[in-house]
């Protein structure tokens, strides 16, 4: 589906499998917009059909025109001009090269120095009128890209397509010592350390924790091992507790 942005309208044609649906159900089922998003919609006659503003329970027909007006947004947190390196955007989301040694987003309402901040500065240059809103995470020492919405209606679909787990992320770590098996998966639940309130820890108590792994390479004189990872949960800190617990009990 092409959907365009121009200004603040989304502008698309009904695909095939929306006919026959009423304009709800569209919504929920194929795009799994939440009911908060669809009743602001409504209430302020957002979304036109054919260029005439329509019940939502109106049956959707093949080749019909639909346009939904996007509110503007105050841009938050607090745009500041840092390096961005952009791998990818058109008119619904943006891909960013996070650094290592940055957080992705600010914790504290003072903290202007994060890739958050940064995102914000690039829609303001852009006139994009919309909150940042990242689709996923990194610790603030890992490196990597994150998924960013540039629109309220694009976060929404990316965060159940996350939930659903249509979106895959592939991470690529070297770890500190030899990952004995080739390929595995790890399931070994992740709780908090007791003894260091910041730091997590295979726990019997913990939440359920899936990380599926291949070694790569295993560098003898470094004593090192290369791994591609894919995470079915996402724990905080999980790769570096599933990796440092293979390896020990190794």
């Amino acid at each position: 589906m092409n959907v365009q942005k121009k200004g603040n309208w989304l502008l698309f044609e009904a695909p095939k499998s929306w006919s026959g649906l009423s304009l709800e159900q569209a919504f929920q089922t194929k795009w799994f917009v939440p009911k908060k998003m669809l009743h602001e919609w409504r209430m302020t006659k957002a979304v036109a059909i054919n260029d005439k503003i329509v019940s939502f329970r109106t049956i959707i027909s093949p080749h019909d025109r639909i346009r939904i007006h996007m509110k503007e947004e105050t841009i938050e947190p607090t745009p500041t001009p840092l390096p961005l390196h952009i791998v990818f955007e058109d008119d619904h989301v943006l891909v960013v090269n996070k650094r290592a040694h940055i957080d992705v987003h600010p914790t504290q309402p003072s903290q202007t120095n994060t890739l958050a901040n940064a995102v914000a500065f690039h829609f303001q240059c852009e006139g994009i009128y919309s909150k940042v809103r990242h689709i996923h995470r990194l610790d603030r020492d890992t490196s990597g890209v994150i998924l960013f919405a540039k629109h309220a209606l694009a976060g929404a679909i990316l965060d159940q397509y996350l939930a659903k787990r249509t979106i895959h992320r592939t991470y690529i770590a070297l770890v500190h010592g030899y990952v004995k098996q080739k390929k595995g998966t790890i399931e070994a639940p992740i709780g908090r350390d007791r003894h260091h309130p910041t730091r997590r820890r295979v726990s019997k108590t913990g939440d359920t924790a899936i990380t599926h792994y291949e070694r790569l390479q295993y560098d003898k004189q470094k004593h090192v091992s290369l791994v591609r990872l894919t995470l079915d949960t996402g724990r905080t800190h999980q790769i570096r507790v599933h990796m440092s617990y293979i390896v020990a009990i190794h």
